[in-house]
């Protein structure tokens, strides 16, 4: 143990190196952009206490304070949140964290009676150190605090204490069967692959990237949600119709019961070649949502409580009728008529292509280990970690940006193939809705809306919509 604390300090002093200096700087860099950012934006929602008159025929008085102080809360949280999450990074780079966490994950793999000298054994007792620590000191906390405090002051969550618990456990258990097998992959391609493994390691994380988006779905989404196959009824028929129309194969109907964690609401797509699947939440049909609120009620009654509140009457008003579900839909059908997935996928193999390029030019730079307190060895996923996540952070941060961009043009695309199959009216009531029920603050400074949002504000969208029409 006393070799253990001693061996950092014998490595030269981090000022002499500037490398350690340098990654921390680049760090708060991006931390104060995106803080001057969010505080842009903040100030915009402080400003706009009334109801702004381009707002007047699409929200109430009452929703647009909601949604502004719910914004203003979220943007609060996110400001603190990220300033934390830079300053426990920063401790954890000056103060010998990658060190001990390899050590510790060493001593680990020992206790479990396997080889500690094993570099791929070791680099997953070091990454068990680092998602716990991270997840204890770093992550826990604030979830417990936006599930159980921020979202529960704005009536989104439904989540118990027991079901919560149970989430996070499930999470970290599987997260760690689905890490162990890529990790030992990727440090046997870098150790293995000779001056080829840069090409190696990606066509690597090229399979095992369809290989997840195959399982998971099936395999571990379950593990979290109830699914269960869409009744039969005018809402399936209308959505067999639909997929029928435009040559969409679809496979499977779905509805997951998305109610037990919160009352937001979504719909999306999956599946490869004729194997499609389409997914509802059960907060995004309103017949679900009356059918809950009756089934309260009736609770109620039986209980002789007094009758239901204005609060719980308003709630039968939350989701999405079926024409107006159809139309969310015939969006979600226009990213597979345009095969935005697909580029969406190819343009993140690209730029995970261009991190490993970069990666494999730096990985036998021995002052980036010697500024972490290896002398001796260079550990794959240290210099893997270090350089993906704190080097090339600015120029990551640049293509998600241009990624970001995409999106919103995607979008667009995607609303106008459902205005092309006549569902124009109906996808802007039910946009309109979705931002009603998820509270959504609908106004934006623009420089924030163009850096973060990989969809468009709810006003662009209805003007597009407009102007198409």
């Amino acid at each position: 143990m006393e070799e253990l604390m001693t061996k950092p300090v014998e490595v030269k002093n981090f000022f002499e190196r500037h490398i350690l200096a340098q990654l921390v700087l680049i760090l708060w860099i991006i931390c104060l952009w995106e803080l001057y950012l969010s505080i842009r934006q903040r100030k915009l929602m402080q400003k706009l206490v009334g109801l702004p008159e381009v707002l007047n025929n699409l929200l109430s008085v009452e929703v647009y304070d909601k949604s502004r102080i719910y914004a203003l809360d979220k943007s609060t949280f996110k400001i603190i949140q990220d300033v934390y999450s830079i300053f426990m990074d920063t401790v954890f780079m000056t103060c010998w964290g990658f060190y001990y966490s390899w050590e510790w994950g060493r001593n680990f793999v020992e206790f479990c009676g396997l080889d500690p000298n094993n570099e791929i054994y070791v680099s997953i007792g070091c990454i068990t150190v680092t998602r716990t620590y991270s997840m204890i000191l770093c992550d826990l906390p604030f979830t417990i605090y936006y599930t159980f405090v921020l979202e529960q002051k704005h009536n989104f969550n439904n989540q118990t204490v027991l079901f919560f618990v149970k989430d996070q456990i499930i999470k970290f258990i599987v997260s760690q069967f689905l890490i162990a097998p890529l990790l030992s992959g990727m440090v046997w391609i870098v150790k293995q692959g000779g001056d080829y493994f840069c090409l190696y390691l990606w066509l690597f994380i090229v399979i095992m990237s369809l290989v997840l988006m195959m399982i998971y779905p099936e395999i571990v989404a379950p593990l979290f949600d109830k699914y269960t196959p869409l009744p039969e009824g005018d809402l399936r028929v209308r959505i067999e119709e639909l997929a029928s129309s435009v040559g969409f194969p679809l496979y499977k109907l779905y509805i997951v019961e998305g109610s037990r964690r919160s009352s937001h609401s979504n719909a999306y797509l999956y599946g490869f070649y004729k194997y499609k699947r389409i997914v509802l939440f059960d907060t995004l049909v309103a017949e679900y949502q009356k059918k809950k609120v009756d089934e309260e009620n009736e609770k109620n009654k039986e209980s002789n409580e007094e009758e239901v509140s204005g609060e719980s009457s308003k709630e039968t008003s939350r989701g999405c009728e079926t024409d107006e579900i159809i139309a969310v839909l015939a969006h979600e059908l226009g990213h597979w008529y345009h095969s935005h997935t697909i580029q969406g996928f190819l343009y993140g193999q690209a730029i995970i292509l261009l991190n490993i390029v970069l990666f494999g030019q730096l990985l036998h730079y021995a002052s980036i280990y010697e500024t972490f307190g290896f002398i001796d060895e260079k550990p794959v996923i240290v210099g893997l970690t270090v350089i993906l996540t704190y080097v090339l952070a600015p120029l990551n941060k640049l293509m998600n940006w241009l990624m970001t961009v995409q999106s919103r043009n995607f979008e667009f695309q995607a609303d106008k193939y459902a205005r092309s199959l006549g569902h124009s009216d109906a996808l802007k009531r039910a946009l309109i809705k979705l931002h009603k029920d998820n509270l959504g603050y609908p106004l934006y400074d623009k420089l924030y809306s163009n850096y973060h949002h990989s969809h468009p504000p709810l006003l662009e969208r209805l003007d597009a919509l407009q102007k198409d029409d």
